[in-house]
C-alpha cells in the first residue's frame, strides 16, 4: 500500500475505512461508489464537508477530495485536464472562494496523482477513454447520494473538455450544466495554432523559438515529445498575453509535498501524456472527434474559451458551440485568459456556477 500515513492524516477522509476494508488486502479508506454511510446524508445545512481519501471506482481505488462550506449547497464535479494533472494539490488555492456556495469535489484520475500511486500501471496497458467516462459518472453518482442529491453540475477544461462532454452524452440525468473550459475538439495542436505561434515568435524575433517549431515538421507528428515541445513555447506567448496567476496558487497543502506524492505524480503524468499522444502520434489526442457524437445534448452547455487561448483557439471551439443543439446553451469568452485557469477564468467560471444554481 502506497499510502497508509495519508489515511491517517486525512482525518475527514470520507469516513470510508471501516466499512468496506480489511486488513489483509490493506483497503482501509475505501469505500463502494453509491454506498451510503449512516453520516453521509446532509443532517445541517451549516455543516462543512472536508474530506479526502479513496473510493472504490471503476474497480480500483481512486482518490476523491470534496470540500465546501456546507453539505446543503449544490455539487459541483471539477474534471481535471491532462491527462495525468490532477488539481487536487491546489484546488484550496483555485476555487476556494467557490466553496461558500458550492460543494467542490475533484478526484484524481486512473493513470493520474493519488489515483496511479495506488494503482500504478506500466504503459502497455492502455488508458481509455471510455473507462474515463464512466469512473467519472460513478464519481458523480457516488457524491450525489453522499450528500443527498440527485444531479451535480459536471465542470471540464482541456483534455477533460473531451471527457466532459462523453460524460455528459452518457448520463445526462446525472449532470444539471456542464462547463466547458478551452474545449478540444479534435487532434492538439492544430495548423492554425502552430502559425499563430509562430507568427508571433517571428513578429518577437525569436528565432530560437522559431527554430524549435520548424524542427517538429508537418503535423501530423509522429515522435511523442513534438507536442510537449510545441506546447513550451506556446504557453510561453500566451503568458505573455494574459494575466499572471498568485504566487499563491502554487502552494499545494502538506499531504501533496511529500516526494512519495511528487514521484507519483510525475510517474502518473508521464504514463498518461504518453498515453495521449503516443509513441508514434497515435495515442488518445489522435481520435478525438467529437462531431462524431452528434450534436444533441440532453442539458445546459456552457462553453468557456480565453481570448488568447493559443492552442485550443477561440474560432474551432466556436464551430463546435454552433454545430452542438442543447436545451440551453451559452458561449463566454474570457479576456485577458487562455488555456491554462487565472483570476478572470475562475471568476468566470464561479459566475456561471451560480447562474446554474441548485441541482435537484
Amino acid at each position: 500500500m502506497r499510502y497508509p500515513s495519508l489515511i491517517v492524516l486525512a482525518t475527514l477522509s470520507l469516513a470510508l475505512a471501516q466499512t468496506t476494508a480489511s486488513a489483509e488486502d490493506g483497503r482501509h479508506g475505501t469505500q463502494p461508489a453509491g454506498a451510503l454511510l449512516p453520516d453521509s446524508r446532509c443532517t445541517a445545512a451549516e455543516k462543512p464537508v472536508d474530506e479526502q481519501g479513496f473510493v472504490l471506482i471503476g474497480g480500483i481505488q481512486q482518490w476523491v477530495r470534496i470540500k465546501g462550506s456546507s453539505c446543503a449547497n449544490p455539487i459541483v464535479l471539477l474534471v481535471h485536464g491532462g491527462p495525468g494533472n490532477p488539481t487536487t494539490p491546489f484546488a484550496d488555492s483555485f476555487y476556494q472562494s467557490w466553496e461558500q456556495k458550492f460543494t467542490i469535489v475533484q478526484w484524481d484520475q486512473r493513470g493520474a496523482g493519488m489515483t496511479y500511486g495506488r494503482n500504478p500501471v506500466t504503459d502497455d496497458v492502455p488508458l481509455v477513454v471510455e473507462q474515463l467516462r464512466d469512473d467519472g459518472i460513478e464519481v458523480a453518482r457516488f457524491a450525489a447520494r453522499r450528500f443527498g442529491k440527485r444531479q451535480v453540475i459536471l465542470l471540464g477544461g482541456s483534455w477533460s473538455s473531451v471527457l466532459g462532454v462523453y460524460m455528459a452524452k452518457a448520463a445526462p440525468d446525472m449532470f444539471c450544466g456542464y462547463i466547458s473550459t478551452a474545449q478540444v475538439v479534435g487532434p492538439l495542436p492544430t495548423q492554425a495554432s502552430i502559425d499563430t505561434v509562430l507568427a508571433l515568435a517571428r513578429a518577437a524575433g525569436d528565432h530560437a523559438s522559431i527554430a524549435k517549431i520548424e524542427a517538429l515538421g508537418p503535423l501530423p507528428w509522429t515522435n511523442p515529445r513534438s507536442t510537449g515541445i510545441f506546447r513550451r513555447v506556446n504557453r510561453q506567448y500566451e503568458h505573455a498575453r494574459t494575466q499572471a496567476i498568485p504566487q499563491a496558487w502554487r502552494d499545494s497543502p502538506p499531504i501533496y509535498s511529500t516526494p512519495a506524492y511528487q514521484a507519483d505524480y510525475t510517474a502518473g503524468e508521464d504514463y498518461s501524456w504518453l498515453q495521449f499522444v503516443g509513441l508514434k502520434g497515435d495515442g488518445i489526442a489522435s481520435k478525438i472527434d467529437l462531431y462524431k457524437l452528434g450534436p444533441k445534448f440532453d442539458l445546459p452547455f456552457y462553453m468557456v474559451q480565453g481570448e488568447q487561448d493559443l492552442l485550443t483557439m477561440p474560432e474551432p471551439s466556436r464551430r463546435y458551440f454552433d454545430f452542438i443543439q442543447a436545451p440551453h446553451k451559452e458561449y463566454v469568452m474570457v479576456p485577458h485568459s487562455g488555456h491554462d485557469p487565472n483570476p478572470p477564468m475562475v471568476q468566470t467560471q464561479l459566475r456561471l456556477l451560480e447562474k446554474i444554481g441548485a441541482c435537484r
